[in-house]
């Protein structure tokens, strides 16, 4: 069996056993995904009603695409922790002892997230529906708004992947990725940029959740997107390249 083979073999392997993982103990799972669908409904039945006249439409619609980037956001946390606990629990030094490929580890929380992270969403995509979300996409743009989310928590994934590594409990593992947490509120998710002041208005415009946001909304309702597409893709790269870069370095120290 050639190496990339046995990587390949060895990574579904423990993506399978990441999704029995959070089956047979779903709570921070089932938090990561309810939290934000529970923030979406506030924001529309509690503040939707002042917030519209700042979006110049309807709020639902506004609201959705900024709320779908927060499951993303928020699953940062989740496999911190899982990360985390793996490094401190001792599973690790018993995978040393049996030959599989390293790697494969990391891959397995990335990839297993990231489907918990697409169920996520689509869960918060028929909530926003049964409220009043109308997009106005075609075919073409809900599957570019499908693969812009899963670009995006592919992403973040391997940032959080990066915090579970460098933390020493799983419990500052989850209070790590507070900042990335905050961005998504930051940015033009629940209000436009320009109903902010200059200081606020200033780091939204320029910190990488705004042009995701702006990208999907478009794609999703039908509006322009400009040169929000490219800066999208380009922040989901780089940041996927730095967390990858990131947490393969520090993990191949921590199993020395």
């Amino acid at each position: 069996m050639t190496t990339v083979t046995t990587a390949l073999t060895d990574s579904r392997t423990m993506v399978r056993r990441n999704l029995v993982h959070a089956k047979r103990y779903p709570g921070m799972t089932v938090s990561m995904i309810v939290m934000p669908v529970v923030l979406l409904l506030v924001f529309n039945y509690v503040f939707g009603g002042a917030l519209k006249s700042s979006t110049g439409g309807s709020y639902i619609d506004y609201l959705t695409p900024g709320m779908m980037l927060i499951i993303p956001a928020y699953m940062v946390a989740g496999i911190a922790v899982s990360v985390a606990s793996d490094m401190t629990k001792g599973i690790i030094d018993r995978f040393r002892t049996m030959h599989f490929s390293q790697p494969s580890v990391l891959t397995g929380h990335v990839v297993g997230t990231w489907i918990q992270g697409l169920l996520g969403v689509s869960a918060m995509t028929l909530v926003a529906l049964a409220v009043g979300f109308r997009p106005h996409a075609d075919a073409v743009g809900w599957i570019a708004a499908l693969g812009l989310i899963a670009l995006t928590l592919f992403a973040l994934n391997w940032l959080g992947v990066g915090f579970g590594l460098i933390a020493s409990t799983p419990e500052s593992a989850s209070n790590m990725p507070m900042p990335i947490l905050l961005l998504p509120f930051l940015g033009s998710g629940l209000v436009p940029t320009d109903t902010m002041p200059a200081g606020v208005k200033q780091f939204a415009e320029y910190q990488p959740f705004t042009p995701i946001t702006e990208t999907l909304r478009g794609l999703l309702m039908g509006g322009a997107i400009g040169h929000n597409g490219i800066l999208a893709v380009g922040w989901c790269v780089a940041l996927g390249a730095f967390g990858y870069l990131w947490s393969t370095s520090v993990f191949r120290r921590r199993i020395k």
